[in-house]
């Protein structure tokens, strides 16, 4: 299983050079058919490229479902909430689009079941962050969501920097048509150098997919 590897001078760069990617896979698939089912993960490294796909022309956001692929167990509009920010980060008119995890329900378990009957099978296009744990989406290390192999999207059982969390686990990854990576940052050097060796001792090491291709900066880049 390669991973193709793709090199910006910087953070800005990466995040354009990766929202060029799902630019151009959203209208494929807009024209192919007639849908594009994005993914998108929390962190702050997708900020700026959401941003651009947001001014992006060939973006086709009339026909595009934007899904998580995790999300805090946290309050409405709270700063630790990933939908918080991707609200901000896109203007009204591509709003529609959202189509967020539903962590404020009293049932959790019950409202996984519901994401993930929400969910395109496959997905489209899933974007992926890495920590520099190793973790990616929220598969975080030591969690027993790791194993989780029977639901497309699962909550996590212990609390993962002051959260419990919703996530794609890794069949739903598996299924995807392509994923991007995008890791930018001097921290992520030896989690990308683990995650493009296929080191199955970090949770990213562990995402099957036959379309992967990560944007990182120079930054991040362990060559």
């Amino acid at each position: 299983m390669a991973i193709e590897l793709e090199v910006c001078a910087d953070e800005k760069a990466a995040a354009r050079r990766a929202a060029e990617l799902i630019a151009g896979l959203g209208a494929a698939a807009a024209t192919e058919r007639d849908a594009f089912s994005l993914a998108m993960s929390g962190g702050r490294s997708p900020w700026g490229m959401l941003a651009i796909l947001g001014e992006d022309e060939a973006m086709p956001w009339s026909r595009t479902e934007l899904f998580q692929v995790d999300e805090r167990i946290a309050s409405p509009g709270s700063e630790d909430r990933n939908l918080t920010h991707m609200v901000l980060g896109l203007s009204m008119d591509h709003q529609s689009a959202l189509r967020p995890m539903p962590v404020t329900q009293r049932g959790l378990d019950d409202a996984a079941r519901e994401y993930e009957g929400l969910l395109p099978a496959p997905l489209d296009c899933v974007h992926l962050g890495l920590g520099p744990d190793g973790h990616t989406a929220s598969l975080v290390p030591g969690d027993p969501v790791l194993e989780v192999s029977d639901r497309r999207v699962a909550l996590t059982e212990t609390a993962y920097q002051g959260h419990h969390r919703m996530t794609l686990t890794y069949p739903a990854l598996a299924e995807a048509r392509q994923i991007v990576w995008l890791v930018t940052g001097p921290d992520k050097v030896e989690p990308l150098a683990k995650l493009l060796a296929g080191d199955t001792s970090i949770p990213a090491g562990r995402v099957e997919n036959e379309a992967m291709t990560v944007i990182a900066d120079q930054a991040a880049s362990p060559n």
